[in-house]
């Protein structure tokens, strides 16, 4: 049976920052991913990074390219009854964030490890946790037609709502808060010039927009969309047509249209698994919460469980000290739970829920309150840029 110190399941972006984090401490480490690398590096993801992320990458020696291709970003516009209000977040807070894409973060950290000598099994099938309460927590699976066994001290579940990590703990022991949200996201991937240098969230009778980018000549383009609309509906005329009518007229006479490259409609929901905890089993990212799009806080979040169970990993492999590792389900879920609120509070602000005028109403008002007070200002742009702890 072959040993290593942490086993991390899944090779997206929290499991391979994990990895590079544990590495350059000197902890070994073996990657599992189910998918291919091809797979995984092609994926579409958010790209606004919150200064604590970006300060996370460099730490673990993967932010050359983001320093120097990534846009920084010191404030987002919002519009609203035809005109837009900016919240400059720089100078509410001090920090600001950046634009880099999380396809391009995936790539930046799988050459990184690779190129390390990191150990990374992509398309390992069949894989089994056990012996989670124990002193030597097991993995089982296959990789090219073989199966493997590792034993290890801790592992780390970085594989999404959907893997294996999250469904080895037993049902009883884990306690799911969960809110569906009765619309998606309709989002258009386009090689044209952004709208604005900085992101746009628009909410109009029609429904939500958000006007994003990649890179200063590819955009990111979102609709809220009702969750039984298929994209084979929406042609690229359409989708340009319906953004144009939810923004301002200033803004919508400025927008460049082309062809999409890449179209998908997403369902909101906002989900958090409590504890993170199970044995030697620790949850990451996805694996334990899923927040809405609006406000841009999954990856962020993932990179925040990232930060505290290395913290708590290098804690204990350096002096023996277990206390962080006790603390990691409750440090994790305190931020996970302010993140949550945000963007449930920003998706509430910002959708249309019903046909009610009321509603609308009531969200404009609170709109112009941000737009009028500093006080509420600020409090939106500290939850924006992010807290780290």
């Amino acid at each position: 049976m072959d040993r290593t110190a942490v086993v991390i399941i899944g090779a997206g972006p929290s499991g391979l920052l994990l990895a590079r984090l544990l590495e350059r401490a000197g902890i070994p480490t073996r990657v599992l991913e189910r998918k291919s690398r091809a797979y995984v590096e092609a994926r579409i993801r958010a790209g606004v990074l919150e200064a604590g992320c970006v300060a996370l990458l460099r730490e673990a020696g993967v932010a050359e390219r983001l320093d120097r291709e990534g846009l920084v970003h010191g404030g987002f516009e919002l519009a609203f009854a035809e005109r837009t209000h900016r919240i400059d977040v720089e100078a509410l807070t001090g920090l600001h964030v950046t634009v880099y894409g999380q396809t391009e973060v995936q790539k930046d950290l799988g050459q990184a490890h690779l190129a390390a000598g990191g150990l990374v099994h992509y398309e390992a099938e069949d894989i089994e946790l056990t012996h989670l309460t124990q002193e030597r927590a097991r993995v089982r699976y296959r990789w090219q037609g073989v199966m493997q066994e590792l034993e290890c001290d801790f592992v780390a579940g970085c594989d999404g709502a959907h893997g294996v990590s999250r469904a080895s703990i037993p049902a009883e022991r884990l306690q799911r808060f969960e809110r569906i949200y009765p619309f998606g996201w309709l989002g258009v991937l386009a090689d044209v010039t952004p709208l604005s240098e900085e992101l746009v969230y628009a909410n109009h009778e029609r429904g939500f927009a958000l006007c994003s980018m990649r890179s200063r000549t590819r955009s990111r383009y979102y609709l809220q969309c009702s969750l039984e609309d298929q994209v084979e509906a929406w042609s690229d005329d359409r989708f340009w047509e319906e953004l144009a009518r939810r923004l301002p007229p200033n803004l919508a006479a400025g927008l460049q249209t082309g062809v999409s490259i890449e179209k998908s409609i997403a369902p909101l929901r906002s989900v958090v698994t409590e504890p993170m905890r199970y044995g030697r089993l620790f949850l990451v990212g996805d694996a334990a919460h899923i927040v809405p799009p609006t406000g841009a806080k999954g990856l962020n979040l993932a990179a925040s469980d990232v930060r505290f169970l290395w913290e708590a990993l290098t804690g204990y492999y350096r002096h023996r000290d277990e206390r962080l590792l006790e603390e990691y389900s409750s440090r994790a879920l305190h931020r996970v739970w302010q993140a949550t609120r945000f963007s449930w509070w920003f998706t509430t602000l910002m959708h249309r829920f019903t046909a009610d005028p009321f509603e609308h109403r009531l969200q404009v008002a609170e709109l112009e309150n941000l737009a009028s007070s500093r006080a509420a200002s600020q409090a939106v742009a500290e939850n924006y840029v992010g807290r780290m702890a």
